[in-house]
This record gives structure tokens, sequence and C-alpha cells, in this order.
């Protein structure tokens, strides 16, 4: 009962803070899936969906320092850049990998008149409540 309630309350952060819009403009995000993995504990797979209007951005980030993230694009095309690697243009149907440690630098909607979604799967520490954070330089 009491890992209920603390997971709930971890929830409630998550959607509160790690998983909301972070210094973006014209990007949503969304948790819609959480569970922890029954074959490996202390790992939950999280879905995010990440929808871009269009010319929309999300700030340059890292993601949580356990986290593993495949990423495929739903509608329209993303612009992304992981690391110091090329920017790259990804379109419907078409995915990418981020690795623990990665740095996020472009990720925004390839186009000014269309939206753009993405949903980005994470394998991360149960107890991480923070999925996003902001470059601090």
């Amino acid at each position: 009962m009491i890992r209920t309630i603390l997971r709930a309350a971890a929830l409630a952060t998550l959607l509160a803070t790690g998983a909301s819009a972070h210094d973006s403009s014209g990007d949503k995000v969304t948790l819609v899936y959480d569970h922890e993995l029954p074959n490996v504990p202390g790992k939950s797979m999280r879905g995010v969906l990440v929808e871009y209007e269009p010319g929309g951005s999300s700030a340059g980030h890292t993601h949580a320092d356990s986290a593993f993230i495949y990423a495929t694009v739903l509608e329209g095309a993303i612009l992304s850049q992981v690391n110091d690697g090329p920017v790259t243009t990804y379109r419907a149907g078409e995915s990418f990998s981020e690795y623990p440690g990665d740095r996020h630098g472009v990720s925004s909607n390839a186009s000014k008149t269309e939206p753009a979604r993405l949903l980005a799967v994470f394998v991360v520490d149960t107890d991480e409540t923070e999925l996003t954070t902001p470059f601090s330089d």
C-alpha cells in the first residue's frame, strides 16, 4: 500500500514537472504510459507524447541519467540533434535513440505550416521523477 502511494506521488510529480514543457515554444509533452518492468527490478518503461505546433520547438535538454530513449515520429517531420551529431530530419515512421547522458540540442518541428508528433519511449529507473532537464549552460 505504501509503495502504491509513493509511486502515485512520484507519478504526480513527474506529470507536474518532468514531463511538462520546458522553456519551449509550441510544444506539448504528455506522459501517456508508465509501467514497471516485471523482469527488470527497479526499471520502468514510460511513453511520452511530444506534440509540436507548426514551427514549435523544445529547449536543449538532457534526460534522466538512467534513461535510454527510443523515439519514433508519428506525424510530420522532426529536426533532432543529439550531442555533436548532425541536425537530422526524421519523418513519420522514422526513429532514433538517445543513450544515458546524451545532450539533445535540437528538437523541433521541421515545418512552419504543419504539426508534428513523436512518441518517446523511456527505459528509466522507476524512482526517477525528472525525465527532462533544460541545459544549464
